[in-house]
């Protein structure tokens, strides 16, 4: 950690003036500490390499009601008790060996804040080690990239509920607004929760990206469209029931000209995207919840396939698929991808909360659904008009089981799924891979089906491994074991499920 330079003032000198810190000053954290000064509050401001600070309030804060700290004991001196320090660094490593450098020179009942994109199983093991240090702890998810941060970021907190009233202020200050004025952000709920939210609107956000590159391809090779004139159909699109924030910037995307080539600028870049972790960690999640999340993983699995950009090229010159089949009524392929893209939208928003619904249960948490939709709605990447919806469907049924079962989204579906399902066959029929489309809809075709061939699983198991079934003429946990081959006796393998 960097010590005062030989002529800073004394840390008992310094006057707590500040109603928050942050340390780190990258793109989130700058843009940041800007959104609290430009709402009245004044912040300190501390990064490890100190000339960032110093370039920090000499240049966009300069002027504004922003300080500056050269050391760690300087910068918790300028806060103002409860002191609140809000981490915005590296999640992993580096939250924790901040929080250790910090400590000592904070006092019980200050506020250490975690506004990264941490696991929230990280946050939920600092949330109960500095509470038996006296010490609360917030960790927070902040969506809304580079210009929520500055102009209004949708906050998701959690962690020590004995915090909230002191950050709440701040951080519904600074956070974006729904039209009704309401701020998207609210307390989430204890340990990691909130970070858990953040975590799923990332996973959620990896399937909306997904699918709406599957539209562009379909829209691409299929339909045989030129950027611009999909660039025309994103924006028209966006007019409607799909307006969204990443729907708009897709369209904005498909617009921009190479100024190298002349050509398309999507039209230059590599097919091979990155990912952070956040998508990954939804599926785990998923898995670990006995959740159903297909095509939020989907849609992890994607970016992974196209990091094989080398292979994929080799593979290109010996396995071959269909020609392709230009459509006959353009214009009505054209609508039945974009009812496909909503059908499947509302199946992995319906994933995305069941989610929510099964781990908070496992957790211990409420959550509230309805909140987090509206949360959601503004300043976050996933915002989109479609929350609206999801928040009434909350409001009118709290403890609604799966998004599915709301009678707008029952219409919904009902009334796209034949241009769902043949959008579908159309890309498997010409050969263009629709990932999280397909799994979008065998999630909603599985939680619809009564009777799904489990039984032959469960049969299977019983058979090689002894693992007992349920009957369909018995109670639900009465469990029973068949001796298949009339070798293996009557002796069964307890029951559990991972």
């Amino acid at each position: 950690m960097t010590q005062p330079s030989a002529d800073a003032p004394a840390a008992s000198a310094v006057p707590p003036v500040a109603d928050i810190g942050v340390i780190g000053l990258a793109v989130m954290g700058e843009n940041l500490i800007l959104n609290m000064a430009s709402k009245g509050f004044t912040v300190a401001a501390f990064n490890r390499t100190v000339s960032k600070v110093t370039a920090f309030t000499e240049g966009r804060a300069k002027g504004l009601t922003i300080v500056g700290a050269d050391s760690l004991e300087n910068f918790v001196a300028l806060l103002k008790r409860p002191r609140k320090v809000m981490l915005m660094v590296k999640a992993g490593a580096a939250v924790d060996e901040f929080i250790s450098h910090v400590k000592p020179f904070l006092e019980p009942g200050d506020i250490i804040i975690d506004g990264g994109n941490s696991h929230p199983a990280d946050s939920t093991r600092r949330t109960k080690e500095l509470s038996s240090e006296g010490l609360l702890f917030i960790g927070t998810g902040v969506s809304g990239g580079e210009e929520g941060a500055l102009t209004g970021p949708s906050i998701m907190p959690g962690g020590n509920p004995l915090a909230w009233e002191a950050v709440k202020p701040i951080f519904q200050g600074i956070a974006a607004r729904v039209d009704d004025g309401t701020p998207c952000c609210d307390w989430v709920g204890e340990e990691g929760a909130g970070h858990f939210v953040k975590m799923v609107h990332n996973g959620i956000e990896y399937a909306d990206m997904q699918m709406i590159a599957e539209s562009y391809h379909l829209l691409r090779d299929v339909a045989s469209l030129s950027a611009p004139q999909i660039a025309e159909v994103f924006a028209e699109w966006n007019r409607g029931e799909l307006n969204s924030y990443l729907i708009e910037i897709t369209a904005d995307i498909l617009t921009k000209t190479d100024d190298k080539t002349g050509q398309p600028l999507v039209d230059v870049i590599l097919d091979a995207a990155g990912q952070k972790g956040t998508g990954k960690w939804t599926s785990v999640a998923a898995l670990d919840a006995g959740s159903p999340a297909a095509t939020i993983t989907e849609a992890v699995y994607a970016r992974a396939m196209s990091a094989l950009k080398e292979e994929r090229m080799a593979a290109s010159h010996f396995l071959k698929g269909p020609e392709v089949t230009p459509p006959t009524d353009q214009a009505a392929f054209i609508e039945g991808v974009r009812q496909a893209l909503y059908a499947s939208k509302i199946a992995a928003y319906a994933q995305g909360f069941q989610l929510l619904r099964l781990s908070a249960q496992d957790a211990g948490w409420t959550l509230d659904f309805g909140a987090i939709a509206l949360m959601w709605r503004g300043g976050c990447i996933i915002r989109a008009q479609f929350l609206d919806r999801i928040k009434e469907a909350y409001d009118a049924q709290r403890d609604l089981p799966n998004l599915l079962l709301a009678p707008y989204f029952q219409d919904a579906v009902q009334g796209v799924q034949t241009a769902w399902r043949q959008t579908i066959a159309a890309a498997a029929v010409n050969g263009i891979p629709t990932p999280a489309f397909a799994s979008a809809l065998a999630y909603y075709d599985g939680y619809r089906t009564a009777k799904l061939p489990a039984n032959i699983l469960q049969a299977q198991r019983d058979y090689f491994g002894a693992h007992t079934y349920e009957r369909t003429d018995g109670p639900r946990g009465e469990f029973h074991h068949t001796n298949w081959t009339g070798r293996g006796g009557e002796t069964a393998s307890s029951t559990y499920n991972v």
